[in-house]
């Protein structure tokens, strides 16, 4: 007894699991780095950029087409709108009002107004209501105030009755106020007459309805004027 015996190791049962042998992976068998994460995989940034550049591109070339083919659209159907061709409608207006609505007949003027097929194309010419009624009931020369014009704006309906009462004749379309001011109502009155035809009649009152919209409005108040 005074050797020692040598340890025997158990013999597995065939039932137990294998052992798994240290430093091997568990799904596959390679070596794994222990304690430290695998490196991640970067994605490249120029790709993705270089497709939003493309996309940017085509983006802005559709819109540009778009916007070139929808002027060239509205500039034919302007064209064809206005078959007829170019009228020209004189307005008188108070001084006081000259610089709204001459900003007001210069967008509508560049806009193409069309009324009956006919371009109309305003002119609008300042002078005291005085000599202008003086003018239209013949008290002077019609000359004197540039001939006839299509559409009238007074300080107040003052003037209007007085035409109304000496040359009723002369009234095209009732008067109707475009804006106000302290004792001013500044009606518009279409006029009737020698070279005013139903065109001209018309946009005279389109006028007065496009004087009473906000863009229009804007002006008069800018100036002092009140709104209608």
């Amino acid at each position: 007894m005074g050797r020692h015996s040598a340890v025997e190791e158990p013999v597995p049962h065939p039932l137990d699991p294998p052992k798994r042998p240290q430093g091997r992976g568990e799904a596959t068998g390679s070596h794994r780095i222990v304690g430290k994460k695998a490196p991640r995989r970067r994605i490249a940034k120029w790709p993705i950029a270089c497709l939003v550049l493309v996309v940017l591109v085509a983006i802005g070339v559709f819109g540009w087409n778009w916007a070139d083919g929808e002027l060239n659209t509205r500039a034919e159907a302007q064209a064809k709108a206005c078959s007829a061709g170019d009228t020209p409608m004189r307005v008188i207006v108070t001084p006081s009002i000259e610089k709204p609505v001459r900003a007001a007949a210069e967008r509508w003027n560049n806009a193409a107004t069309v009324v009956r097929d006919h371009c109309v194309v305003i002119q609008i010419d300042a002078l005291s209501s005085a000599s202008v009624l003086d003018g239209l009931v013949g008290r002077t020369n019609l000359d004197s105030i540039g001939g006839l014009p299509a559409a009238w704006i007074p300080e107040s309906s003052y003037w209007v009755t007085e035409l109304n009462t000496a040359k009723p004749e002369l009234v095209g379309s009732p008067a109707q106020s475009v804006a106000t001011a302290r004792s001013a109502d500044y009606p518009l009155v279409g006029l009737a007459g020698k070279n005013i035809d139903e065109v001209q009649m018309r946009a005279a009152q389109t006028f007065r309805q496009y004087l009473q919209q906000p863009a229009q409005q804007a002006d008069f108040a800018a100036a002092g004027i009140k709104a209608t």
